[in-house]
């Protein structure tokens, strides 16, 4: 935390107590893993009767180191971590073993085109400047790990701007790309925090083409919009074709299982600029304008 922002005490900071407290005498008092300072003991907190408390923490580290980054709203990127990027899309048909790998890899090359398109309306979001009063607008944020996630944070790379990587914990290696501002990667254990993260501070959301994440974090956010706990923002849904292909929304009308004005909740669009003109045509006017005032 910056200094300025400390509140002076009395009591000695928790930096010192807790350097102070590597420094004692060895006894088996003192070796005793009950001796140790409770923030200090990992072993302790990680004990199922602490969860909430790792809650806690989630949810406050980011929170603070971006108030911190004075970052006011973001724009989120969701899709595929499997998605080439066009250069290496032909290297991954060339990989293929079976006549199945071939066609599943022929069909993630005709979606390699939109890693471009995140990449260019992450520089297109990345040149808004900051607002009057010096805080960030619509800054990228991606999960952090490959593909259109990579492409995102690339495209703020491009113009010079940081982004955010809400990367997470998974039992596969997995690290951060390479564009992500190191300042502004985060790490996660449980996706629920990860996904509240997500929407603090979103003010619109493109969703690419992608799998079981991707619907997890698509659909959840338009259920939130549907049920009124967050107020209605641009949802791009990128690549109608694959969506209507996985999705049948109108089936889902015809059902009865949602309203024919749900469907009014995203907006299909296939480039980068379909989607920027939806989201000023979305803000225009707006009091709630994250453009107003840059």
């Amino acid at each position: 935390m910056n200094d300025s922002k400390q509140h002076k005490s009395a009591f000695r900071s928790a930096h010192v107590e807790a350097k102070d407290a590597e420094q004692g005498v060895e006894t088996p008092q003192t070796l005793d893993p009950a001796y140790r300072l409770a923030f200090q003991d990992t072993e302790f907190l990680l004990r199922p009767d602490l969860r909430p408390v790792r809650f806690q923490l989630e949810l406050l580290k980011p929170e603070l180191l971006l108030d911190e980054a004075n970052i006011a709203t973001t724009f989120v990127f969701y899709g595929s971590a499997r998605i080439p990027e066009p250069a290496s899309a032909d290297a991954l048909i060339q990989m293929a073993a079976t006549d199945q790998q071939r066609v599943i890899a022929e069909r993630l090359k005709a979606k390699a085109h939109y890693y471009d398109e995140a990449r260019l309306l992450a520089r297109k979001v990345s040149r808004i400047p900051p607002d009057a009063e010096g805080r960030r607008q619509f800054v990228v944020c991606s999960g952090g790990g490959p593909s259109i996630m990579e492409a995102a944070n690339r495209g703020a790379c491009d113009e010079g701007q940081e982004s955010i990587g809400l990367n997470i914990v998974l039992p596969h290696e997995q690290a951060p790309n390479e564009y992500v501002t190191p300042s502004l990667s985060f790490r996660f254990h449980y996706f629920a925090l990860r996904k509240m993260h997500f929407l603090l501070r979103a003010r619109a959301v493109a969703v690419f083409p992608g799998g079981f994440g991707t619907f997890d974090e698509a659909f959840e956010l338009l259920t939130l919009v549907q049920t009124g706990k967050v107020r209605p923002l641009p949802i791009l849904f990128f690549g109608r074709e694959f969506w209507e292909r996985v999705v049948n929304f109108p089936a889902l009308v015809e059902e009865g299982v949602i309203s024919a004005t749900d469907l009014d909740l995203f907006t299909f669009c296939e480039t980068a600029d379909e989607a920027w003109d939806a989201v000023c045509a979305h803000y225009a006017g707006s009091e709630e304008d994250p453009l107003a005032g840059c």
